[in-house]
């Protein structure tokens, strides 16, 4: 979901010595300068004694400040440390003298279990090595930002402040149920025959044959208006918008052929990785399955879906009858949950919203992997759970997943920094935010907008356990 730098491999070590773990990072310093930057950088790198690789960039001009990073969903087997979203935003922060710090997880997939542990650790390395920072931050991007919220949640005392980009920052449950949805009316009204499991995935090879079945049949529905629009429904009940990728021209809000052909992409995308195949991984964790749609009213959602619309229009091109079809995802079979995957998934990687810092929340409002109603659940927790202060969120207006200028991401930074420093939320509005990012790189985009998300369809979190949509 993410990408990240180049690191150094260092052979694995597991001992558990502090004083061997000191010895390790003092023969790895070296004082370089990182790419694109003036600036002299101390760069370590190394192993956690979980296997997790660290890295971490100080430059001599240390501000104080400590970005905890934490990556995005790494399938494998590539399983490298990051300690930053890309590039031009490294250089930019080490310019203006924070020091930068994340690690690898001691395995891919859905290794929240693995990750916070591994951040907090990367963390004490930082402290022991440098002293402590003036202030923390905790960030990340996409399933770090889940990780982000973790550690927010959990373990507040680490750290001064909180920001998720593109994070999925709805919960694991909540996610895992979402994904669900489409595939299941993807099934039911184009492949009603065949015999394509969903859930309870023994292995990858399983995975992955179901996953090219299914994408068999939403490329023959493609070619005809029939299938377009059952197509669409299914974009619908994950909220996928008509304006996926920055690739793709922007289409009018009332293009339907075009936003529904962007959507297909993304439905393909979305088989070929989290529907399936990432599932799999997941459920083996959590050691069942984790998702359901028992008792869940597909009419209900549409109804609710960001772009119902664009359904309903294309239904009537089709000359097809959208209530026979919500007719049919009613009768057709559902899918329980192990209750003791939902309590491993719940427990490791759904929240309370029991924010104790301040926490920002950045998202794009294209994006079709981590939807950008996944901020309407945060919100919701958090202000059940009457930390409503400690929140806000903001929106880019752009297409695709983490699809964030630097300048954008160092806004974001700023003002998370003006609300710790201040005591209030201060220029967390859109123009607000756009002068702060022409303020820290001119050289780069700055589209934060005005925008608020239609509701989550599926939310779940622990201050509403027995609520899934």
């Amino acid at each position: 979901m993410t990408t990240g730098t180049r690191t150094r491999t260092r052979p694995r070590t597991r001992t558990a010595s502090a004083l061997a773990l000191l010895l390790t990072l003092a023969a790895l310093p070296t004082a370089t300068a990182a790419a694109g930057t003036t600036t002299d950088v101390s760069h370590l790198e190394g192993r956690l004694p979980s296997g997790a690789a660290y890295m971490m960039d100080v430059p001599a001009s240390w501000n104080g400040t400590v970005l905890l990073f934490s990556h995005g969903y790494t399938p494998g087997p590539a399983n490298p440390a990051r300690n930053v979203t890309d590039d031009t935003t490294k250089s930019l922060l080490l310019d203006q003298g924070y020091a930068l710090i994340g690690s690898s997880y001691a395995t891919t997939g859905w290794a929240v279990t693995d990750a916070v542990p591994d951040q907090l650790a990367t963390l004490s390395l930082f402290t022991d090595r440098f002293g402590t920072a003036r202030r923390t931050l905790a960030w990340g991007q996409s399933y770090g930002g889940l990780v982000t919220t973790a550690i927010a949640e959990r373990h507040a005392d680490r750290i001064d402040g909180s920001l998720s980009l593109c994070g999925l920052v709805h919960g694991g449950v909540a996610n895992w149920n979402n994904t669900l949805d489409p595939v299941f009316a993807l099934k039911t009204l184009l492949a009603p025959d065949a015999d394509i499991p969903l859930t309870g995935l023994p292995d990858q090879a399983t995975a992955t044959n179901a996953a090219d079945a299914l994408t068999g049949a939403v490329d023959a529905a493609q070619t005809t208006d029939r299938g377009r629009a059952r197509i669409a429904l299914a974009a619908a009940l994950h909220n996928i918008p008509g304006w996926n990728q920055p690739t793709q021209p922007r289409p009018a809000e009332t293009d339907w052929d075009a936003r529904q052909a962007n959507q297909y992409a993304a439905i393909k995308g979305l088989l070929k990785t989290a529907a399936f195949n990432w599932r799999q991984e997941a459920e083996t964790r959590a050691g069942g399955n984790m998702s359901w749609n028992t008792g869940v009213d597909y009419a209900r959602l549409l109804g609710k879906s960001s772009v119902r619309k664009e359904v309903t229009e294309l239904y009537k091109k089709a000359g097809l009858s959208l209530k026979a079809d919500l007719g049919a995802l009613d009768r057709a079979p559902r899918i329980s949950a192990d209750p003791t995957a939902v309590a491993w998934m719940g427990g490791t990687s759904s929240f309370t919203g029991r924010l104790t810092k301040p926490q920002l929340s950045v998202h794009t409002t294209g994006d079709a992997l981590v939807p950008v109603q996944t901020e309407s659940a945060l919100k919701r927790a958090v202000t059940a759970a009457g930390a409503s202060h400690l929140l806000r969120q903001a929106y880019v207006d752009n297409a695709g997943h983490c699809t964030f200028s630097p300048a954008e991401q160092l806004a974001a930074l700023h003002a998370l920094e003006d609300r710790i420093g201040s005591g209030a939320w201060r220029g967390v509005d859109a123009g607000a935010l756009n002068s702060r990012a022409a303020a820290a790189d001119p050289s780069t985009p700055a589209r934060y907008a005005t925008y608020r998300p239609t509701p989550y369809l599926r939310p779940y979190d622990l201050t509403h356990p027995g609520d899934a949509g």
